[in-house]
């Protein structure tokens, strides 16, 4: 279906974006697992930043920035990164995407529906269809998605391509986030325990 190798790490359920509280950074949990992100090794730093968003200078640019005093100036740093990405940058990026996908539970014609307009996708733009979709309920989601990408497929490239990085800065935001929540549950990730981070989105 894809016309790029699909990487089994990422975790395919659709994200629902960054919760309300990201910007006050009101949940304790975030904290540490902050402080333990901004103590790992530059390279142990790097590759589980390369699950949240597959450009390597992005990972780089982020991972150098560090220590962080909060998750919003974490979230921020990651934006200003994102949007400097260059057009290298974000063809490698979106190279190590998997396209949106819906829950298994989703019923089976909207499953069918959607794997087809991924191949469709795939063919026309030559990389995964990206989306983060922001406070829609499980039940709407696979009408938001396949609505999404019948709209986008009308898209001349270089305005899909604008779109798509636009929607993998939101990505990468949503899956900081549940990393830095996933690190207070670790004692320090290991390089097997790195291969575990399965962001959503």
């Amino acid at each position: 279906m894809a016309v790029h190798p699909r990487r089994a790490q990422r975790s395919p359920p659709l994200s629902s974006h960054l919760p309300g509280q990201a910007r006050g950074c009101s949940d304790p949990s975030h904290g540490s697992g902050l402080a333990r992100f901004n103590v790992l090794s530059p390279e142990t730093a790097q590759a589980v930043l390369l699950q949240c968003c597959g450009s390597r200078r992005w990972a780089h640019r982020v991972a150098t920035h560090r220590p962080y005093p909060d998750p919003g100036a974490l979230l921020a740093a990651a934006d200003e990164a994102s949007y400097d990405l260059s057009q290298a940058d974000l063809t490698e990026a979106l190279a190590a995407e998997n396209s949106a996908e819906l829950d298994h539970g989703a019923p089976y014609a909207a499953l069918l529906a959607l794997d087809a307009a991924h191949a469709e996708y795939e063919r026309k733009f030559g990389h995964a269809f990206v989306i983060c979709l922001a406070g829609h309920p499980p039940e709407e989601q696979a009408d938001q998605l396949l609505g999404a990408i019948r709209r986008r497929m009308t898209h001349e490239v270089d305005e899909e391509r604008s779109i798509s990085a636009d929607e993998l800065r939101r990505v990468a935001q949503a899956r900081l986030w549940d990393l830095t929540r996933w690190l207070t549950s670790t004692d320090g990730p290991t390089a097997t325990e790195i291969g575990l981070f399965a962001p959503v989105g």
